[in-house]
């Protein structure tokens, strides 16, 4: 059990979700992919920073073969100030005619996400599968309908988890939320 309320830098955070509940949830999710992905020799990627803690318990229980592999995104600007472009940092695999699951940690406006998916599409992939631990629905920009979703959430600003506030609370293994 966490403590009920923590201070991050300026901000006061509440406890919101407990690591039995969080875990509960990653062991439902790891269960769908053992079964939908059986046989096809997955290739996981790993979107850093944040889903480090996620993946880490989703993989233990992940049971059928599988490959993992931890990528970072760069944004850069394009050719007029408003475009950002991503770059794919650290993937070294093939994923040519692959099944590939992203693992992310939590997808909000789905804006790095889609670029994401853009930029794997172009190298000849028999599938994108999407796992997540947190969706926000609200704040869906995009047409984006993970496969595998461990929670729903509000739009609250969250901690803990691999998620951070400013580059700290990462290590937490509750989430908070942001106390109004």
């Amino acid at each position: 059990m966490g403590m009920k309320n923590i201070k991050i830098n300026d901000k006061e955070f509440e406890l919101f979700i407990e690591a039995e509940k969080i875990e509960k949830s990653i062991g439902r999710i790891a269960e769908q992919i053992n079964a939908d992905l059986k046989g096809k020799n997955p290739l996981f990627i790993v979107v850093l920073n944040g889903a480090f803690m996620f993946a880490a318990d989703l993989l233990k229980k992940i049971t059928i073969p599988c490959e993992i592999t931890f990528v970072r995104l760069a944004s850069y600007r394009g050719t007029s100030n408003t475009e950002s472009v991503q770059k794919i940092l650290g993937l070294t695999e093939s994923v040519e005619n692959r099944t590939v699951v992203i693992v992310e940690d939590i997808i909000d406006s789905g804006n790095t996400l889609t670029a994401l998916i853009e930029e794997l599409k172009k190298h000849h992939l028999r599938e994108i599968k999407i796992a997540t631990l947190f969706l926000k629905p609200g704040a869906l920009k995009y047409d984006l309908r993970p496969d595998y979703v461990a929670m729903e959430l509000p739009p609250d600003f969250i901690v803990g988890y691999g998620l951070d506030y400013d580059g700290y609370g990462r290590n937490l293994i509750d989430i908070y939320k942001l106390k109004n």
